[in-house]
Formats: C-alpha cells, structure tokens, sequence
C-alpha cells in the first residue's frame, strides 16, 4: 500500500466535498462561488433570506464546531485537519479537487499498512512535516519525497538500510526520525554525515541494532548543527562510559536520550573522548528479578516433620535472557 493511497483515504475521511463542507447545493450563493464575498447580505448591508435548501457559512461552521453535531470533530481529527473542513466551507475552491495538495504542510498517516513512500507524494509541494510511523515501510527512495521537508518521522517500522532514503535527501531536513527501526550501521558509506544532512537538529535511532560506538561518534561529529540526539535501546548504549564519550565527543550536543546534558555534566566528562581505550566491545548487564508469576512459592510448601518418610520434591527453574 502507498503513501498516495493513504493521503486520498484521510482526506476522503474528511469529507471535504460533502456537507457541510465542499462546494455542493446547500451552500448559499450558487454553490459557495460567493462565499466570503458578501454571501447573503443585500448591497445596503441588511441580510436576505436564505432558500430553504441552502445554509449560510455561519452555520455551516457551526456544524462543524459543535461537539453535538453529527459533524463535529472526529477523535482522531488533528488541527490543521479541522482547519481544512473549516476552509471548506469558508472557501471551498482553495481544498477543490487538486488544489488541496498547495494546503497540506503536514501529513500524519500513522498505522495505516504504509508498504510504499510513492512519488504521487510530490504533489504536495508545501509539504514540511511527513510523519509516517507504525507502517510496514523497510526502503524510502529519497526522490520521492518533496524538497520541502523539514521534519521526517518514520518511527516503528522496517527500515534497515539508508542508501535509498540518502540518495537525493531533502535538503533542508531538521529532524530525522528512525526509532525502533532495523538499522544495524554506521555502514561504510557514512549515511549520518553532513554530506547528507547539513541541516539536520534532531536525530533519533533509538531502539535499533547499532553496535560500533567509535564508528557512529565519527559520523555524527560532521553534523555541525546537531543539538538532539536519541540512542537509548540500542546495544552500544550498554558500554559504561557511553554517555560520557558522547557527551564529550560531540559539545554542540544540547539533549542526549531526552536528558538535557548542563555544563557540569560537560566538566565531568572532559577528556572522555580521547581514551578510545575504555570503548570495549563488552557490556556489563545487571537484572533484578522482582517476581516470578505461575510457579510453586517453596516457602509456603508445609514442612516435613523430621523422620517422615514422604517423598521430598524439588523445583528448579532457569532463566534466559535473549539480547
């Protein structure tokens, strides 16, 4: 399933061409042509009659502002979703037909099977922020995404190579998200460099499989205008001096995994950076089991009185952990 798929559903779920909104007969003035246009009022300001089968854009609005209306705000409507509707009624050509991909300046399609990121996506040419998490998304082929974007979230889903998605990135592109994704990198092409992302503020890859501490610190110094950086969850967190070596190697960084990072925290990891030697491909893992469901308690096992001859059962159990 495609992007484009997706856009067209959300915005038949919107209903901008049925009532109240859109440009049908119930709509004062010919079918809204004179809508915002001194709709419904005579040349001496004074208010005509409405026909019977046509509504005035006060009331339509009002219809869909009212929470006890049939056409109320639905639960998952987002603000510019219901600035759209409300547009609709206002001046129903701006949202006709092809001409509303020139209103959308944020698209959020999330956990609808999204397989496809489609070149129909370049017709929303305002577009700045695409969130597109919880799909089915494992390769974005950069060129299909409009040179406009500011703000790319593709949290939770299959993405496990950046080569597509860095072959022609959008240029002026201040977030990226990649959390819970498949990434195993840094790879050899160098895809978290500034040769990419010049611009890039914010950066998540929480939640994958990056290993190489040293490798990634490397890349990442090249973002000059880095400030946020998310990457919790993944196996290199686990080295000791993980966050110290971050702190200290990257001193434009403002946020690391949603901690601020303050000036005592850079103090106390001055230097850090430089003794590569600490960097060790090992990790130590502590884990406290605080209870155990759906197995016997001995403890509440009723004691056998000394000399008794009944048949002693013993329970022993294992754990495994999987990383």
């Amino acid at each position: 399933r495609s992007v484009s798929a997706a856009f067209w559903e959300h915005v038949r779920h919107l209903g901008l061409q049925n009532f109240p909104c859109g440009l049908g007969s119930w709509v004062g003035g010919q079918g809204g042509t004179a809508v915002g246009h001194g709709l419904g009022t005579d040349p001496a300001g004074q208010e005509e009659a409405m026909p019977l089968d046509e509504e005035s854009p006060e009331v339509l609005m009002e219809l869909l502002r009212d929470r006890h209306s049939p056409w109320a705000p639905l639960p998952d409507c987002s603000p510019q979703d219901q600035h759209l509707r409300e547009m609709a009624v206002l001046d129903p050509e701006l949202v006709h037909g092809s001409n509303v991909f020139q209103i959308f300046r944020s698209l959020r399609i999330v956990g609808k099977g999204v397989e496809e990121v489609d070149e129909g996506l370049l017709q929303l040419q305002q577009l700045e922020e695409l969130i597109l998490s919880a799909n089915h998304i494992s390769r974005i082929t950069s060129a299909n995404l409009p040179r406009t974007l500011k703000f790319l979230e593709l949290c939770c889903n299959a993405v496990d190579d950046l080569q597509d998605l860095c072959a022609e990135p959008p240029p002026e592109l201040q977030h990226l998200g990649l959390g819970y994704n498949r990434l195993c990198g840094p790879s050899p092409e160098k895809y978290l460099t500034a040769d990419f992302w010049p611009n890039l503020v914010s950066l998540d890859l929480s939640f994958n499989n990056f290993t190489d501490l040293l490798g990634l610190v490397s890349q990442l110094s090249t973002l000059q205008k880095l400030r946020i950086l998310v990457l919790q969850g993944n196996p290199l967190a686990l080295i000791p001096t993980y966050r110290g070596f971050l702190v200290d190697s990257l001193p434009k960084l403002s946020v690391l995994d949603d901690i601020p990072i303050g000036p005592d925290e850079r103090r106390q990891f001055h230097g850090l950076a430089r003794q590569t030697e600490l960097i060790r491909s090992e990790a130590r893992v502590v884990v406290s089991i605080g209870e155990i469901k759906g197995v016997p308690n001995p403890s509440t096992c009723q004691q056998l009185e000394v000399g008794s001859e009944a048949r002693v059962i013993t329970y022993s159990y294992c754990v495994t952990y999987e990383f």
